[in-house]
């Protein structure tokens, strides 16, 4: 995948958003103002970070080993940094998934019903 394609799939979530909290390299995809997704723009081979549980972290570093990586410049337990173009699809979308759904659970009540009443 590449990163539009990342872009494309991440922004069909739920209540996502992408923004350049940072700087203007950096695209962040949120979920009700929580970060699920980071990619920074200028970075080669390109790559985004993904917020992952960290037994399942450790997992996919030892599966994926070197295309998922601690995340660069993010708490290393709670984050992945995965190189792209170099799993299918299909693997990418299931830790973007992942990463979604661990900051939805996170959410507090009134930000889940929030959520749930975005159309």
């Amino acid at each position: 995948m590449h990163i539009e394609a990342i872009r494309e799939y991440c922004l069909q979530k739920k209540g996502a958003i992408e923004t350049f909290p940072f700087d203007e390299s950096t695209l962040v995809f949120k979920v009700m103002d929580k970060m699920f997704a980071l990619a920074p723009l200028e970075r080669l081979p390109a790559q985004v970070n993904l917020k992952c549980d960290p037994e399942k972290a450790i997992e996919l570093r030892k599966t994926f080993d070197g295309v998922v990586l601690p995340g660069y410049h993010m708490n290393k337990k709670h984050w992945n940094t995965v190189i792209l173009n170099n799993l299918e699809a299909r693997e990418y979308k299931e830790m973007i998934d992942h990463s979604y759904n661990l900051v939805v659970a996170k959410l507090t009540k009134k930000q889940k019903e929030a959520l749930a009443a975005i159309e």
